[in-house]
């Protein structure tokens, strides 16, 4: 396995200590920690990609499981937003749909011996929801220090539109993924 392939792992593997450190009111300055994992698990997303095209080592499995990876990440900090009260299920239920699907596509190909690798759209839908994901993080460690139920009130709002601006950014790029790779589900049979 080569680095950028570990690196992807590496960022799976971090998902559960992000959990942890979101849900657990028990370890002081637990969000500060899930901030500090939160960012370490996405730059492994940017240092992946970058070394596996810089020194040709882009692989099917890198094609397969960094995207993946990044959508383990980014769903498991929304799920536990979602268990915090701090956003609705249904921004995650929209986001999960358009996984699916353009997860679905990328299965269907692979089945006919074809790799369909992220474009930039989805790309630009990935970098819209993990800052989303720092936004909410650091609006709830500002919020902790801060401890007023009104600047509470307010980063709801903030951190609910910014939910929403990353779920347009999602919609949008999993439409224009279907557009583009229409060939592999419309000739299934």
């Amino acid at each position: 396995m080569n680095l950028p392939n570990k690196l992807t792992v590496l960022r799976i593997l971090l998902v559960p200590f992000l959990i942890f450190f979101l849900l657990t009111d028990v370890v002081p300055f637990s969000y500060i920690f899930a901030m500090l994992i939160f960012i370490a698990a996405s730059l492994t997303d940017l240092f992946d990609g970058r070394y596996a095209r810089k020194h040709n080592m882009i692989t099917d499995f890198g094609k397969f499981a960094d995207p993946l990876a990044d959508k383990i990440l980014v769903i498991s900090a929304y799920c536990c937003f979602v268990d915090m009260g701090i956003i609705s299920c249904v921004p995650v239920i929209i986001i999960l749909f358009r996984e699916f699907a353009v997860t679905s596509v990328r299965l269907v190909a692979a089945s006919k011996g074809k790799v369909v690798a992220a474009n930039i759209w989805g790309k630009a839908k990935t970098v819209s929801q993990i800052v989303v994901v720092i936004l909410v993080i650091l609006l709830l460690i500002v919020s902790k220090i801060i401890n007023n139920e009104a600047v509470s009130s307010v980063f709801y709002i903030i951190d609910n539109a910014a939910v929403w601006i990353s779920v347009l950014f999602t919609v949008f790029s999993g439409v224009i993924y279907l557009k583009d790779n229409s060939d592999i589900y419309t000739t299934m049979k």
